[in-house]
Protein backbone atom coordinates (compact mmCIF):
# COMPACT_ATOMS: atom_id res chain seq x y z
CA UNK A 1 0.00 0.00 0.00
CA UNK A 2 1.48 3.42 -0.20
CA UNK A 3 1.59 5.11 2.08
CA UNK A 4 2.51 8.84 0.59
CA UNK A 5 -0.77 10.00 0.59
CA UNK A 6 -1.36 12.98 3.00
CA UNK A 7 -5.46 13.21 3.26
CA UNK A 8 -6.64 16.61 4.66
CA UNK A 9 -9.77 16.77 6.51
CA UNK A 10 -12.56 18.58 4.87
CA UNK A 11 -13.98 21.70 7.05
CA UNK A 12 -16.09 23.92 4.68
CA UNK A 13 -19.51 23.34 4.75
CA UNK A 14 -19.41 21.11 7.69
CA UNK A 15 -21.00 21.19 11.75
CA UNK A 16 -18.82 19.10 13.86
CA UNK A 17 -19.86 18.47 16.95
CA UNK A 18 -17.43 16.44 19.31
CA UNK A 19 -19.10 14.38 22.01
CA UNK A 20 -17.31 11.43 24.47
CA UNK A 21 -16.44 8.81 21.98
CA UNK A 22 -17.86 9.74 19.01
CA UNK A 23 -17.60 12.86 16.69
CA UNK A 24 -21.02 14.26 14.93
CA UNK A 25 -20.57 15.89 11.35
CA UNK A 26 -23.23 17.38 9.67
CA UNK A 27 -22.44 18.04 6.07
CA UNK A 28 -24.88 21.60 4.87
CA UNK A 29 -24.22 20.66 1.28
CA UNK A 30 -25.59 17.53 0.70
CA UNK A 31 -27.76 17.34 4.14
CA UNK A 32 -26.18 14.12 5.38
CA UNK A 33 -25.40 13.44 8.92
CA UNK A 34 -22.52 11.55 9.95
CA UNK A 35 -21.12 10.03 13.02
CA UNK A 36 -17.66 9.01 13.22
CA UNK A 37 -16.71 6.55 16.18
CA UNK A 38 -13.47 7.40 18.45
CA UNK A 39 -10.95 5.43 15.94
CA UNK A 40 -12.42 7.13 12.48
CA UNK A 41 -12.64 10.23 14.89
CA UNK A 42 -9.38 9.88 15.35
CA UNK A 43 -7.99 9.54 12.05
CA UNK A 44 -9.91 12.31 10.41
CA UNK A 45 -8.55 14.78 13.05
CA UNK A 46 -5.28 13.32 11.91
CA UNK A 47 -5.79 14.65 8.38
CA UNK A 48 -4.31 17.50 8.64
CA UNK A 49 -2.58 17.21 4.65
CA UNK A 50 1.01 17.24 5.92
CA UNK A 51 0.40 13.72 7.92
CA UNK A 52 1.35 10.65 5.85
CA UNK A 53 -0.85 7.99 6.52
CA UNK A 54 1.95 6.73 8.24
CA UNK A 55 2.02 9.11 10.27
CA UNK A 56 -1.31 8.88 10.80
CA UNK A 57 -1.23 5.39 11.88
CA UNK A 58 1.80 6.55 14.40
CA UNK A 59 -1.03 8.91 16.22
CA UNK A 60 -3.67 6.81 16.22
CA UNK A 61 -1.13 4.15 18.32
CA UNK A 62 -0.44 7.06 20.57
CA UNK A 63 -4.32 7.76 21.25
CA UNK A 64 -5.33 4.30 21.65
CA UNK A 65 -1.93 2.62 23.36
CA UNK A 66 -2.21 0.07 20.90
CA UNK A 67 -0.51 -1.32 17.82
CA UNK A 68 -2.76 -0.55 14.47
CA UNK A 69 -1.69 -1.84 11.17
CA UNK A 70 -1.79 1.14 8.17
CA UNK A 71 -4.83 -1.25 6.77
CA UNK A 72 -7.04 0.16 9.47
CA UNK A 73 -5.76 3.78 8.47
CA UNK A 74 -6.73 2.83 4.78
CA UNK A 75 -10.20 1.62 6.06
CA UNK A 76 -11.04 4.75 7.92
CA UNK A 77 -9.60 6.96 5.25
CA UNK A 78 -11.70 4.93 2.51
CA UNK A 79 -15.09 5.37 4.33
CA UNK A 80 -14.23 9.20 4.86
CA UNK A 81 -13.41 9.62 1.26
CA UNK A 82 -16.60 7.73 0.53
CA UNK A 83 -18.62 10.19 2.79
CA UNK A 84 -16.89 13.43 1.09
CA UNK A 85 -15.30 14.03 4.49
CA UNK A 86 -11.89 14.85 3.05
CA UNK A 87 -10.58 17.41 0.70
CA UNK A 88 -9.79 14.85 -2.16
CA UNK A 89 -11.35 11.84 -3.22
CA UNK A 90 -8.38 9.06 -1.36
CA UNK A 91 -8.50 5.76 -3.03
CA UNK A 92 -7.41 2.65 -0.71
CA UNK A 93 -5.12 0.24 -2.25
CA UNK A 94 -5.95 -2.83 -0.01
CA UNK A 95 -3.36 -4.93 -1.52
CA UNK A 96 -5.89 -7.18 -4.43
CA UNK A 97 -8.20 -7.80 -0.94
CA UNK A 98 -11.72 -6.87 -0.68
CA UNK A 99 -12.93 -4.28 1.93
CA UNK A 100 -14.33 -7.19 3.50
CA UNK A 101 -11.52 -9.37 3.31
CA UNK A 102 -9.66 -6.53 4.64
CA UNK A 103 -12.51 -6.00 8.10
CA UNK A 104 -12.31 -9.92 8.92
CA UNK A 105 -8.56 -9.56 8.97
CA UNK A 106 -8.26 -6.24 11.11
CA UNK A 107 -10.81 -6.98 13.09
CA UNK A 108 -9.52 -10.65 14.77
CA UNK A 109 -6.21 -8.84 15.45
CA UNK A 110 -7.28 -5.75 16.45
CA UNK A 111 -7.53 -4.56 20.13
CA UNK A 112 -9.35 -1.04 19.26
CA UNK A 113 -12.45 -0.41 17.39
CA UNK A 114 -12.70 -0.79 13.64
CA UNK A 115 -13.26 2.53 12.40
CA UNK A 116 -16.86 2.96 11.57
CA UNK A 117 -18.58 6.04 9.69
CA UNK A 118 -22.39 5.58 10.30
CA UNK A 119 -24.41 8.50 7.73
CA UNK A 120 -28.40 9.26 7.17
CA UNK A 121 -29.30 11.18 5.09
CA UNK A 122 -31.46 14.62 6.70
CA UNK A 123 -34.78 15.80 5.63
CA UNK A 124 -35.32 18.55 3.53
CA UNK A 125 -35.94 21.70 5.62
CA UNK A 126 -39.75 22.11 4.08
CA UNK A 127 -40.16 18.83 5.33
CA UNK A 128 -38.68 18.91 8.44
CA UNK A 129 -40.73 21.67 9.10
CA UNK A 130 -42.92 21.53 12.25
CA UNK A 131 -46.21 23.76 10.54
CA UNK A 132 -47.69 23.46 7.10
CA UNK A 133 -50.22 25.56 5.48
CA UNK A 134 -53.22 23.20 6.43
CA UNK A 135 -53.26 20.00 8.51
CA UNK A 136 -55.97 18.35 6.30
CA UNK A 137 -56.88 17.39 2.67
CA UNK A 138 -60.29 18.95 3.57
CA UNK A 139 -58.27 22.36 4.12
CA UNK A 140 -57.07 21.84 0.97
CA UNK A 141 -60.62 22.19 -1.45
CA UNK A 142 -59.93 21.47 -4.73
CA UNK A 143 -56.35 20.30 -4.36
CA UNK A 144 -57.34 16.76 -4.91
CA UNK A 145 -55.67 15.66 -2.00
CA UNK A 146 -56.99 12.39 -0.90
CA UNK A 147 -58.40 12.14 2.35
CA UNK A 148 -55.92 10.11 4.10
CA UNK A 149 -53.08 12.86 3.32
CA UNK A 150 -52.60 16.48 4.11
CA UNK A 151 -51.40 18.63 1.68
CA UNK A 152 -48.65 21.44 2.35
CA UNK A 153 -49.60 24.25 0.49
CA UNK A 154 -47.47 23.70 -2.20
CA UNK A 155 -49.84 21.28 -3.99
CA UNK A 156 -47.97 18.40 -2.57
CA UNK A 157 -49.73 15.65 -0.65
CA UNK A 158 -48.14 13.62 2.12
CA UNK A 159 -49.67 11.00 4.23
CA UNK A 160 -50.28 12.55 7.68
CA UNK A 161 -47.73 11.32 10.04
CA UNK A 162 -49.71 12.26 13.26
CA UNK A 163 -53.15 13.01 13.80
CA UNK A 164 -54.27 16.55 12.27
CA UNK A 165 -50.87 17.26 11.44
CA UNK A 166 -48.78 17.35 8.25
CA UNK A 167 -45.29 16.00 7.30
Amino acid sequence: MSNTTFPSARKSGLVVQEVPDEVLIYDLESNKAHCLNKTAAAVWQACNGSNSVDDITAVLERSTGSKVTDEMVWLALDQLSENNLLEAEVKANFNGQTRREVLKKIGLASVIALPIVASLVAPKSAMASASCACTLSSQCPGRGCPSDTCCNGDLICAPELTPGGCF
